[in-house]
């Protein structure tokens, strides 16, 4: 497992600066991150440095529509992968469906609203924080009932290892692995850590998903004021979730008791399984 101060030195390269392949083959083909074929971004959050959830139950990733055999196989029997939970729009999954995964079950629950096109103007600022609050705290609120069917799954079948996936794998999947980050008790450095690692998980496909951002933004090129804060990944973006999160529900944990019905026994419950073996 690499250094988790390199680890961070290389995620936090702007994304306007290409990783080499000699810098990032090391890092994704050794713990967190777990080599699938055909996709990217894929690491167990229990090898994450610093992070206090056990080892081989959840895992992230971004899309799956490109695995190939040996990628299926890694899934399906290396990694015992139980349940996938596909955090996209009908969009997405329309243009590229997840395969079918022997023994394994796939969940969508479509959320209670599409997303909103992010207005760059909101990026502008700093290195984007209010942008990125205001977006997250979207995500939040509108993928309720997957966070629901995921904390649920953790609390009534800690022996079915899941992964989670979006497009990308770090947006939407990184709200869900911060919330189970935060519950688990890690620190501040091991969240922030396994948030800002896609950097390094999605080089690989960077080119495609600067031009996906291009369409998703309606940005008129790459310079377009924001567009760059949008696109990297950076701490101070984060913080401003988590202190959003706090104003607007009191922290995850009150959100996951008041929007999301579980009770306190249940915490108790999701937190035990997230954490011991």
């Amino acid at each position: 497992m690499a250094d988790a101060a390199a680890l961070r030195q290389l995620a936090e390269t702007d994304v306007s600066q290409e990783i080499t392949k000699e810098q990032y083959i090391p890092v994704l083909t050794n713990p967190p991150f777990v080599f699938v074929d055909g996709t990217f971004n894929t690491r167990d959050l229990g090898l994450v440095p610093g992070s206090p959830l056990r080892a081989g139950f959840v895992y992230r990733s971004g899309a799956l529509a490109q695995l190939t055999d040996n990628g299926r196989a890694v899934l399906e029997g290396k990694l015992g992968i139980k349940r996938v939970f596909d955090l996209r729009s009908p969009e997405e999954r329309n243009r590229a469906p997840d395969p079918a995964l022997v023994g394994v079950e796939h969940t969508w629950i479509q959320s209670s609203r599409p997303d909103s096109t992010p207005d760059l103007d909101r990026f502008i600022a700093g290195e984007g924080e209010q942008g990125y609050r205001e977006m997250y705290l979207e995500v939040i609120d509108v993928y309720q009932e997957s966070w629901k069917a995921i904390l649920e799954h953790i609390r009534d079948r800690p022996a079915d290892p899941f992964l989670v996936h979006c497009t990308a794998g770090r947006d939407r999947t990184g709200v869900l692995a911060g919330l189970l980050h935060h519950l688990a008790g890690a620190s501040e450095e091991a969240v922030i850590l396994d948030y800002l690692l896609s950097r390094i998980g999605t080089e690989p496909v960077r080119l495609m998903l600067l031009d996906f951002a291009v369409a998703g933004t309606h940005a008129k090129s790459h310079e377009q004021p924001g567009f760059y804060n949008l696109i990297n990944l950076r701490a101070s973006c984060w913080n401003a979730f988590v202190d959003g999160v706090r104003k607007e529900y009191g922290g995850f944990e009150q959100f996951i008791t008041d929007k999301l019905g579980f009770s306190k026994d249940d915490l108790a419950k999701i937190r035990t399984n997230l954490t011991s073996p």
